[in-house]
């Protein structure tokens, strides 16, 4: 928690004021028992009516004075602790995008999201009770000691033995429950991820009918989440019936010591009622402070939770170049493993793709196309080798000068709510509408638009849920084209399209910018079979290197995906009906 304390120096101000109101607040409050034993010691016993109302008013005015006081005290809290939770989430927020793909993997999104909402929030609730509470409680049950000890010392030592147990109490079930309530928002994050994974693959779920066995799985898991959530409610809820039987057995310690005492003069009716309204008031503000104990001990829990996030360094460090010399590519020795990984997902990979040249990848599945492309913009560091980009290592750049000169066209067609010219200027924010519709143009997606009734404007719901899968990613492609890259990355990014539309496709990016590089990733023969140079992985090592012909007569891995996909191809790229050309 002491972490996140720096996030409070903008409302330094409301942070000193609101403790400070609620003090005087609990100053008036520690006053009205002295004017309730004077009203029963003089006005009451001397029947003394105009004495009674003017006392009577004095309290009056001390709630109206505390009532203030409360209200300025709640506006300054709540504002420091709104201004903290959007500091807080703001800079949560720039940290984790700064976090390579590396600690976002080993983190996971879901862990994520719970830090970045119900974390900051818990934290923020304890931030606004702590100013609110954290030092009227205390104040007022020492006040209350204090004050009874002006009274009569000998009565007062009840409160001395009462107030030291009831600190063990509130302490003690403190300490005990912190650890507990971390393990309960462990839980509460696989709840989240299973809604979370459900809710993104509905269709899936529904397809291969397991509706009921994601069912028993959120059921179980939101079972652990309320077994754990019972265990530690149960531990915590000790705290207020301890607490009133002690400030009770307290209380009735004071009924039997006082009675005599008032019996013999000692002390008066009035007095007696004061230090029993003391204890009263020290029960009070006590279950307030259980009730703050509990609130803080989940903000304790989540504060960790957050500055483990916070201390996470990021992976990989900006180099100080700006500018690429041209859009060359080159892998010397590559080998690449993924964090916690045994073995290798790319293992001496070597291969140099010059400016203007295409470059075909294929492979199966798993055989490391993706981790080769994502090593380029940096997403990634190899573990042993050189990628260098304008013939420099991708170390030596900074990375948003490096991707600013790459277009990545990732595997999952990932559109925004918005409009298709909103995401189509995520590729360049100052595009105009000619440079928008030169970028359909070349990824096949100008008909998009036209058939679209507000064109350009037309809506685009979050994840592109209104458009097809084949429109989601020729729009991926223009958004990508925008920019106009000098290395341009497709990465098994026409797998949605009709094999005409690909070869249109292709033609018209070589066209669009003949000096860019592109590297095109897919499992389709005819996506690459036209490239410059063809890259063949197998388990994440590079078995062909060539042109299309030249790995047809060596390449035996090349040679089954081929055949596996055109039985009756003639081995020269051209199908027998014709229909396909290199």
């Amino acid at each position: 928690m002491k972490a996140l304390f720096p996030y409070l120096r903008g409302y330094k101000k409301e942070s000193v004021l609101a403790p400070l109101f609620k003090m005087l607040e609990a100053s008036f409050e520690l006053l009205v028992p002295l004017v309730m034993a004077r009203i029963i010691d003089i006005g009451v016993r001397n029947r003394d009516l105009p004495y009674v109302l003017r006392m009577g008013g004095l309290l009056v005015l001390l709630g109206v004075i505390g009532l203030a006081c409360s209200i300025t005290a709640q506006y300054f809290a709540a504002r420091a602790a709104a201004g903290f939770g959007t500091a807080l989430r703001h800079d949560l927020f720039v940290h984790i995008q700064s976090l390579s793909y590396a600690e976002l993997d080993k983190m996971g999104t879901s862990a994520l999201i719970t830090r970045m909402t119900n974390d900051v929030n818990q934290v923020q609730g304890g931030v606004n009770l702590v100013l609110r509470l954290f030092l009227r409680s205390p104040f007022i049950v020492f006040g209350a000691m204090v004050m009874a000890f002006t009274i009569e010392f000998r009565a007062a030592l009840v409160f001395a033995v009462a107030i030291p147990a009831l600190s063990i109490v509130v302490f003690g079930v403190m300490l005990v429950s912190i650890p507990m309530y971390k393990k309960v928002q462990d839980r509460l994050e696989r709840v989240l991820q299973i809604t979370r994974e459900n809710l993104v693959g509905i269709r899936v779920v529904r397809a291969f009918h397991k509706e009921e066995d994601e069912k028993y799985a959120f059921e179980d898991a939101n079972r652990r989440l309320v077994r754990q959530q019972l265990f530690v409610g149960r531990i915590s809820a000790l705290m207020n019936p301890v607490t009133y039987a002690i400030v009770n057995a307290a209380i009735l310690v004071l009924l039997w010591q006082g009675a005599w005492q008032v019996d013999t003069g000692v002390i008066t009716q009035g007095e007696l009622v004061a230090l029993i309204n003391y204890m009263s008031q020290i029960l009070i503000e006590l279950v307030k402070l259980a009730n703050l104990i509990i609130t803080v001990t989940k903000a304790f829990a989540s504060a960790n939770r957050i500055r483990i996030v916070l201390e996470t360094e990021p992976g990989m460090r900006d180099g100080a170049r700006t500018e690429l010399k041209d859009a060359s590519v080159e892998f010397s020795h590559v080998s690449f493993a993924y964090q916690g990984a045994r073995e290798d997902s790319l293992s001496d990979i070597t291969f140099r793709a010059e400016p203007g040249q295409t470059i075909g990848i294929i492979g199966g599945t798993g055989s490391g196309k993706t981790s080769l492309v994502n090593l380029i913009p940096r997403f990634y560091d190899a573990r042993e080798g050189a990628v260098r980009v304008g013939g420099s290592d991708v170390r030596e750049y900074a990375a948003e000068a490096l991707r600013s000169r790459i277009g990545i066209v990732p595997q999952t067609a990932a559109l925004f709510s918005g409009t298709i010219a909103e995401n189509l200027r995520w590729g360049k924010k100052d595009a105009t509408d000619e440079e928008l519709k030169d970028a359909l143009e070349a990824a096949q997606a100008i008909d998009i638009i036209e058939k679209k009734e507000k064109g350009l404007a037309e809506p685009v719901l979050q994840g592109g849920k209104n458009l097809s899968g084949g429109q989601r990613q020729r729009l991926t492609i223009a958004r990508a084209l925008v920019r106009r890259p000098k290395i341009l990355i497709l990465d098994d990014s026409a797998s949605a399209l009709d094999y005409g539309t690909d070869a249109k496709l292709r033609s018209s990016i070589r066209a669009f910018d003949p000096a860019m590089t592109v590297l095109i990733v897919s499992q389709r023969a005819s996506s690459v079979w036209h490239a410059d140079q063809i890259l063949v992985l197998e388990d994440g090592e590079l078995v062909g290197v060539g042109s299309h012909e030249e790995l047809l007569r060596s390449c035996g891995a090349y040679q089954e995906i081929y055949h596996s996909q055109y039985p009756d191809g003639d081995g020269s790229g051209k199908e027998r009906n014709g229909a396909w050309t290199v």
